[in-house]
C-alpha cells in the first residue's frame, strides 16, 4: 500500500507544486481566507470530496467516505492564513498582496491537506473509515479552530492529525514529539493605577510608571524564585502605556503581556500567582490595581498512541534516519491544541529547510522560504498514517 501511496505522490505532484506556488502569490489574513477558502473548495470537489465551505467562517471541510465498516472518522487539519509581514523572499511566485505574506508555511500546509485528499481519494476501498479534512481559517490569530469546532467540525471524530513545517529540520525529514509539543498561549493586562502629581516633587504622588517597573521586575524575579524550573514559565511584557507629560507624575500605567507554560496544573496555577504579586507591590507603595489573565490556547498534547502510528508509517516511508523524536517542546502556541480537547490526536513537525544553505530563516520571516520537496514527504506520511490509523 505504501508503494501505491508514493506512487499516487509522484503522480500529482507537479500539480501540487502549482497549488502551493499559487496559494503562495495570493496570501489572505486571518478571517478574511475568501479566495483560497473558494480554490480549496474548488480542489476538493474535482477531487470527488463532499465539500462544506464556510465552516468556521471562511473555512472548508472536505468528507471522504471509507469503504469499510468503520464508524470511526479519522481528521487531517490544516490552517490556510498568511501574516502582515512584507515579503523579502524574490521568489518568482512571491505575494501579490502587498504587506501579506506566507511566512509560516500555511501554504505548503493546505497544500500538503490537499494532496493527501488527492491520495486518498483513490484508495477509498483500502479504508475501513471516513476522513474528514478540516482546511481552517484563522491560526494566528488563535480562533479559528474554535470556530470550526462551534461549527461542528469535531463531530464524531475520534481521532485528528496536524503538520507543521520546521525550518531548523532539513527538507525531507519530520520532527515528531510525545507529549507537549507547544505551550499554553494566555495574554495578561495589568493596570496600575497611581496618583498624579509635579514631577519635580514625587512624594506628593503615587508613581505609578516607578511601581509598574517594580511590577515587572519582582514578577520576572519570582519566576526562577517560586515556580517550578523543570515546569518553565515564560511571562513576557511586550507593551507599556502611561504618562501624559516629561513632567507629570503618571496616574495610570497599563502592562500588556503574554503568559506562556507547558503542564495544565501550572497554568491553573498562575492567574493567583500573578494577582497576588501584583497586590503585594501595590500595597506596598499605595497604589490600586487590576489584574485581567485571560486564557488562550491550551498547550498541544500530542496523543502517545497516535504519535506511534505517525512515527511507524514515517520509518516504513522514509527511512528511521529521516524520522527525529524532539527532545524539546515549543513554547510556541498552536490552536490545534483545541481540537485535542474533543479527540486524541498528534501533530508532526515537517522538515522544510535546506540542506546546503548556511541561514535557513526562521518562521515569520519576511525572507522564509522552505524546500518544496518537503511537499511530498508531508503528504505520504500523512496518507500513510491514515491508512494505518485502520490497519
Amino acid at each position: 500500500m505504501l508503494s501505491r501511496i508514493k506512487d499516487i505522490a509522484t503522480k500529482i505532484s507537479p500539480r501540487l507544486l502549482e497549488i502551493r506556488r499559487h496559494i503562495h502569490s495570493h496570501p489572505e489574513l486571518s478571517g478574511q481566507e475568501y479566495q483560497t477558502a473558494a480554490f480549496v473548495a474548488g480542489v476538493l470537489s474535482s477531487t470527488g470530496l463532499h465539500v462544506e465551505e464556510g465552516i468556521g467562517k471562511t473555512g472548508v471541510i472536505g468528507e471522504l467516505k471509507g469503504n469499510g465498516n468503520s464508524k470511526r472518522t479519522l481528521a487531517i487539519r490544516t490552517d490556510m492564513d498568511a501574516l502582515p509581514i512584507k515579503e523579502r523572499t524574490g521568489l518568482d511566485f512571491a505575494s501579490r498582496n502587498e504587506g501579506i505574506m506566507h511566512a509560516c508555511g500555511h501554504d505548503v500546509h493546505t497544500t500538503v491537506g490537499l494532496g493527501t485528499a488527492m491520495i486518498l481519494a483513490e484508495m477509498t476501498q483500502h479504508l475501513s473509515g471516513n476522513v474528514r479534512f478540516l482546511f481552517q481559517p484563522a491560526e494566528e490569530i488563535a480562533q479559528g479552530a474554535n470556530w470550526m469546532v462551534q461549527d461542528g467540525a469535531m463531530n464524531d471524530v475520534s481521532a485528528i492529525l496536524g503538520v507543521h513545517v520546521f525550518p531548523s529540520i532539513a527538507g525531507g525529514s519530520i520532527g515528531l514529539r510525545y507529549g507537549a509539543l507547544t505551550a499554553a498561549a494566555d495574554e495578561l493586562e495589568i493596570i496600575i493605577l497611581g496618583e498624579s502629581g509635579h514631577g519635580a516633587r514625587p512624594h506628593e504622588a503615587i508613581d505609578a510608571i516607578w511601581i509598574a517597573s517594580q511590577v515587572i521586575t519582582t514578577l520576572q524575579q519570582a519566576i526562577s524564585r517560586t515556580q517550578n524550573p523543570l515546569r518553565p514559565v515564560v511571562l513576557s511584557i511586550g507593551q507599556i502605556n502611561g504618562g501624559i507629560a516629561p513632567n507629570v507624575i503618571a496616574d495610570q500605567v497599563t502592562l500588556m503581556g503574554t503568559v506562556r507554560s507547558l503542564h495544565p496544573e501550572t497554568r491553573q496555577q498562575l492567574p493567583k500567582w500573578i494577582e497576588e504579586i501584583v497586590g503585594n507591590v501595590c500595597q506596598a507603595y499605595g497604589a490600586k490595581y487590576q489584574v485581567d489573565y485571560r486564557q488562550g490556547v491550551p498547550s498541544v498534547q500530542n496523543d502517545y498512541g497516535i504519535t506511534q502510528i505517525l512515527q511507524s508509517a514515517g520509518e516504513e516511508a522514509w527511512g528511521s534516519d529521516r524520522i527525529q523524536v524532539l527532545p524539546e517542546p515549543s513554547l510556541g502556541a498552536e490552536d490545534f491544541s483545541v481540537y485535542l480537547q474533543h479527540a486524541p490526536g498528534s501533530m508532526f513537525r515537517l522538515g522544510v529547510g535546506f540542506k546546503d544553505r548556511e541561514i535557513n530563516h526562521p518562521l515569520h520571516h519576511p525572507q522564509f522560504e522552505v524546500d518544496e520537496s518537503a511537499i511530498i514527504t508531508g503528504v505520504v506520511t500523512l496518507a500513510y498514517t491514515a491508512y494505518k490509523y485502520w490497519d
